[in-house]
């Protein structure tokens, strides 16, 4: 479940979202101060609901100055539906709106979309019981050290990983890392092979295992 900061500056809105969201296992932190809200420590939400009218700081003023510090989906609960107020919204770094009066059906079933989706774009990498690819980061650790590997190298550990326990051919290997232009040949995937395992082997770490007369596959000893 998701822990999720509301902000607005009505307590009875407040009290009525955390009942609202609690009901799905939602952890719900509730700010009637925007300014108070803008320094708290934002990482630590899942998503953020911000009203747009608060007096001071208002909901614009507030997404724009922490979108910077948090990458979390922010709602926006807004009275003004108008095309423009409603793009401004989303110029200042809003990811959607839910517009005044909402039902708790609606809130529910908004927040939960944004939450999946967020689950689903967070997931970067692949992890085993001693390293963990981060596919974004185009970076393997084994424990705590990252292994330096050239992009080919990374590559080739990151599509047989993906395939965790699947035999491929060196050809095979070549043809789904590099395409079918790539500039050199299968040959080489012995020579990129030889070099990723001295790397692992330096922490003590042998997952690609030679299939003899057939190839190479990602498994963990």
């Amino acid at each position: 479940m998701a822990n999720i900061l509301a902000v607005d500056d009505d307590e009875a809105i407040l009290v009525m979202l955390r009942r609202i969201l609690e009901k799905d296992g939602h952890t719900v932190t509730i700010v009637s101060d925007p300014a108070a809200a803008g320094r708290m420590r934002l990482e630590q939400f899942d998503l953020i609901l911000l009203d747009v009218m608060m007096p001071g700081t208002d909901g614009y003023m507030l997404c724009g100055e922490i979108r910077e510090r948090v990458d979390c989906p922010i709602l926006f609960l807004t009275a003004k539906s108008g095309e423009d107020s409603l793009v401004y919204g989303l110029e200042k770094g809003a990811d959607d709106y839910i517009c005044k009066p909402f039902g708790a059906a609606e809130l529910r079933a908004r927040v939960a979309a944004h939450l999946r989706r967020e689950k689903r774009e967070r997931f970067v990498g692949i992890g085993f019981e001693r390293s963990r690819f981060n596919f974004l980061a185009k970076q393997l650790t084994v424990g705590e050290s990252s292994i330096p590997l050239t992009k080919a190298e990374y590559r080739i550990c990151e599509f047989l990983a993906r395939n965790h326990g699947q035999v491929f051919s060196k050809e095979q290997i070549y043809e789904k890392v590099f395409g079918y232009d790539g500039e050199s040949d299968e040959a080489t995937i012995a020579t990129h092979i030889r070099n990723i395992r001295s790397k692992l082997e330096a922490c003590d770490y042998s997952p690609i295992r030679t299939v003899w007369g057939i190839g190479y596959k990602w498994e963990e000893q």
